[in-house]
């Protein structure tokens, strides 16, 4: 595995190394993956900055989670193999979180894997999704049901891309920050529960602290055998709560849902892995003021058997990723569902 220093590159330098990449590697054809936003607000822009690129192709497909679908995944292996893509070929994966996973899923996937390159173009994308080689597409509304663990030739990481994004996706990606904080980093958790998110994008030195705390776990374990599980902290519950909104066709951010996760998540914490009580209310009051008025789909009988599916569980019984303090979490927690239940009517 790269390390990061070879995986992840920013501004400029990202800019020259995929520069350089174009000429050090003759690519017999090259495709970007983009939606219509990132198509018209961050291709344009990435390709005037990309004077050697040549001839290349474009594959669009509709913004949203929607995308993340066998049925989209099907489309585009057939466009890629109408285009003449072959194991020559290079997918450039330009967008959020849905783009990077379903990009690098069909990369991964055609003719048993050609190279791919991501530029993702959301702070969610940036701090976690393109980071850490997870890639996928759901499967009847599960969330990530079918994927493989493949880490693309490298990530780059431009932060004015993220100008572009409105509050709630700012706010969505802020999120997943404020869980590397918890889990790896009191300091930076401090920092970050007095950022003026809604008025300032995270800053590069944020968005790279965030990229060195997930980096410095999954390369200890990469397919998520023990510690990366802690990186699950806030997505046992919140990936329920993203599932039933998305059987609905209702919105729910996976940013927004985490947030309540681990607000919920924290409290199991003081009763299984022994957080202060008190320091559970602080993280719960902090990460409330970012995320005031999340409006959820569902309700706690239908979220805890959504759990059920939840990848971390041992047979029939929940197992859980919960914060030990603010820096140090513990995976594999077992947790009675009489206790999800108490937690999960706190926010119906």
């Amino acid at each position: 595995m790269k390390g990061i220093n070879e995986l992840v590159k920013f501004e400029d330098e990202g800019l020259t190394d995929f520069n350089d990449l174009l000429q050090k590697i003759k690519f017999s054809k090259i495709f970007f993956l983009v939606d219509e936003n990132t198509h018209e607000h961050c291709l344009i822009r990435l390709l005037q900055e990309l004077p050697e690129v040549g001839e290349y192709e474009v594959l669009e497909v509709e913004a949203g989670e929607d995308s993340k679908s066998p049925e989209v995944l099907v489309q585009l292996w057939q466009a890629l193999s109408e285009l003449e893509a072959d194991r020559s070929s290079l997918l450039v994966n330009v967008g959020g979180g849905v783009i990077t996973d379903l990009g690098g899923f069909l990369a991964s996937t055609y003719m048993r894997g050609i190279t791919f390159v991501n530029f993702p173009t959301t702070v969610l994308a940036q701090v976690d999704a393109s980071v850490g080689g997870k890639t996928g597409i759901n499967l009847n509304h599960l969330k990530n049901r079918v994927g493989v663990f493949q880490n693309p030739n490298s990530t780059y990481l431009i932060n004015s891309f993220l100008e572009s994004l409105p509050i709630r996706e700012r706010l969505s990606g802020f999120a997943e920050m404020l869980k590397h904080a918890l889990i790896a980093d009191p300091d930076y958790w401090l920092s970050l529960k007095t950022f003026d998110i809604e008025n300032s994008i995270p800053t590069q030195e944020m968005i790279q602290r965030s990229v060195e705390i997930k980096f410095s776990i999954i390369e200890k374990d990469f397919r998520e055998s023990d510690i990366r599980k802690g990186l699950n902290f806030g997505h046992t519950i919140g990936h329920s709560l993203e599932t039933a909104a998305l059987a609905e066709n209702e919105s729910l951010l996976h940013g927004e849902a985490i947030a309540i996760g681990m607000q919920l998540e924290t409290l199991l914490s003081v009763k299984y892995t022994g957080l202060s009580s008190d320091i559970a209310q602080e993280i719960c009051d902090s990460i409330h003021v970012f995320f005031p008025n999340v409006k959820l789909h569902g309700n706690p009988d239908l979220w805890v058997e959504l759990m059920k599916e939840d990848k971390k569980n041992v047979g029939d019984e929940f197992r859980f990723s919960l914060l030990k303090n603010i820096g140090s979490v513990e995976v594999d927690v077992p947790v009675q569902e009489k206790d999800i239940i108490q937690v999960l009517k706190q926010i119906v």
